[in-house]
Order: structure tokens, then sequence, then C-alpha cells
């Protein structure tokens, strides 16, 4: 069976992007960093619903709606994140976390 055809590759690959989105997330300084680390887990969660349903499910529609949907949901959080960033470098000149400490509680 060629590799293309077995879901566990997909699977260990979505496994592989969550794991790297989680750690950008938790590991980058600067906002950007952060966005593009939250986009990586967007793109585990995506891959997830494009293989399992391709392998598993008999309807192959729902996955790719799930799909759409998620791709809507980033493109909405990009638009937000990256307003939020230049409203944030406006104010403090830098796009570090730890240069905004006007934020905490």
């Amino acid at each position: 069976m060629p590799i293309y055809q077995q879901s566990e590759i997909y699977l260990v690959l979505a496994a592989f992007l969550l794991a790297a989105g989680i750690f950008g997330l938790l590991r980058r300084r600067t906002l950007v960093g952060m966005l593009i680390s939250g986009e990586l887990i967007f793109s585990a969660a995506a891959l997830n619903f494009v293989a399992l349903n391709h392998f598993h499910a008999p309807q192959p529609a729902h996955g790719q709606i799930f799909v759409l949907f998620i791709m809507g949901l980033a493109a909405a959080e990009v638009s937000i994140a990256l307003s939020i960033i230049i409203a944030v470098y406006r104010n403090y000149r830098s796009i570090q976390t730890r240069d905004l400490t006007d934020l905490k509680g």
C-alpha cells in the first residue's frame, strides 16, 4: 500500500504541526510569532479533519465544510490579531511581549 493511502501519516503530520504550534506559542516572544504559531494549530486541525474524513467518514463533504469553516475562522483571527498588533506597535513601538507590561491586571 502506498504511503499516501495510509491515514496514520496524515495524523502524525497533524500531531507534529500541533506540537510545533503549541511550542511556538509558548516560546515565541513576539506577537507575530505567536500569531504564526496559532496558524499552525489551525492547520493541524484542518489536516485532521480532512484526513479523518477522507479515510473514515462515509460522506466526504462534511470534512471539507469543517475545513472551510476553519479557514474562515483563521482568516478572521489573523485580521483581528494584526489590527491589535498594529495598535500595540503604535502605542509601545515594540511587539515584544515583555514590553507590554501595562496589559497586566
